[in-house]
């Protein structure tokens, strides 16, 4: 067939051009054209690809044809050459993949082990704070040891416990690259028989930086009523959110993503999920009087179901309360005020140790309540035997009165509480 002759070639269906075995034209029912070479390896039929037309011309398939039936006369399987180069490139480009790449792909793997968004979140940003700006973009094939070492050394002595987490999380991505055949050495991020010789415990770490630990700002338990009379002026969120926290000794973030659907209001009581709270139980919280009032001036009809939505309509920051805290503080010294300090660290207090370490404080006081009561209404997790008998009860009933006595003291508008401690204590 000369190439005049295949320019005005139209009928659909494989045609032999000659001049090669086995070389063929191919005319689809669009009038597509392009080139295939059907030959024999080893004792299978194969059929070969060899272009279009006219990209690729008469001469051109002829020679491509003949090139591949040398080949194959040779020994050589053209399709498997082809794969194997195929994989080559695949496990070169793949080798070149960095480490902010891997971290985010092993992330979507492990953001499913995570009991909420957020654990999911801080597991990838302590990586995008810690180790994407040194070694983000580098190949995760060629990172070793000295490398992860320069970005945890800094790091290791002044905040042991986040570093540990970084130095695991690295190692995950590591253990991802090579079950993904991306890295073949080892775990440069390993801490046995890798980085334990060379760095030194984080547990004693810890011990030694505890000694000097400073625990989160609370009021004195004689400030508590003043600073909830001062929110009670605020017809704000988180000025609600905020005492509903200290009235029933809450974690700001329990507090803030609080949804009606964990609230019992007939029960007077507020159960919380096991996926919402720190230690992964499930916890009831007794509601007081002063809780309850502050639940009933909430708006019910938010789509997500929140008890303290922002004017947006969505969850409150997770600063919202501390900003307050810190803004009620400036205030108050803008009054002529002594403003809202722990005495003892001459910082602002915080939602979170107003909350709970104040609530503690109060409840120890010339033996108000026993400790695992508010141990309980913490939802301290302790493996004591005593505590945990505690714990299997819920003492319920018992936290209600305890819970009525807080409320009464924090928010006093009669000796309700006083009459429940003057009645324990008897």
């Amino acid at each position: 067939m000369t190439a005049t002759e295949l320019r005005r070639l139209s009928k659909p269906g494989a045609h032999a051009v000659g001049g090669v075995p086995g070389l063929y034209v191919n005319i689809t029912e669009t009038g597509a054209k392009h080139w295939i070479l059907r030959t024999t390896v080893g004792v299978r039929r194969r059929e070969f690809g060899l272009g279009g037309f006219p990209e690729v011309g008469l001469a051109s398939a002829r020679d491509k044809a003949r090139d591949l039936r040398e080949q194959i006369r040779q020994g050589v399987d053209p399709i498997e050459q082809r794969k194997a180069a195929r994989a080559r490139l695949e496990q070169a480009t793949a080798r070149g993949l960095s480490f902010e790449v891997a971290a985010k792909r092993c992330h979507k793997v492990k953001a499913q082990e995570f009991k909420n968004s957020k654990h999911a979140a801080q597991w990838i940003n302590t990586l995008d704070k810690y180790v994407f700006p040194a070694l983000g973009k580098q190949p995760v094939a060629e990172i070793d040891t000295p490398q992860v070492l320069a970005v945890l050394q800094p790091i290791w002595g002044e905040i042991p416990e986040t570093a540990s987490r970084v130095r695991q999380r690295m190692a995950a991505v590591f253990d991802w690259a090579r079950a993904a055949k991306i890295r073949t050495a080892p775990n440069p991020a390993a801490w046995q028989g890798c980085l334990e010789p060379l760095l030194p415990k984080t547990d004693r770490l810890r011990k030694t930086a505890g000694k000097a630990k400073r625990h989160h700002p609370a009021l004195p338990v004689s400030e508590v009523p003043r600073f909830m009379a001062d929110m009670a002026t605020r017809d704000t969120p988180s000025a609600y959110a905020l005492r509903f926290a200290i009235l029933t000794g809450a974690r700001s973030g329990e507090a803030r993503l609080a949804t009606w659907d964990e609230i019992d209001l007939d029960a007077r009581v507020w159960r919380l999920p096991a996926d919402r709270m720190k230690e992964g139980q499930q916890h009831t919280v007794p509601l007081s009087d002063a809780a309850i009032e502050i639940l009933e001036a909430m708006p019910k009809d938010n789509p997500a179901g929140l008890v303290f939505p922002n004017s947006k309509g969505v969850e409150l920051s997770n600063t919202a309360l501390s900003k307050l805290m810190k803004d009620a503080h400036a205030a108050d010294l803008k009054q002529g005020g002594i403003g809202y300090l722990d005495p003892r660290q001459n910082r602002i207090a915080t939602p979170h140790g107003t909350a709970r370490s104040s609530f503690k404080e109060w409840s120890r006081q010339g033996g108000r309540f026993p400790d695992e009561w508010s141990e309980l209404a913490l939802a301290h997790v302790n493996s004591d035997q005593t505590r945990a008998a505690y714990a299997r009860s819920e003492l319920l009933e018992e936290r209600r009165g305890m819970m009525e006595a807080w409320g009464s003291y924090c928010e006093p508008k009669g000796k309700g509480g006083n009459v429940v401690v003057a009645q324990f204590q008897k």
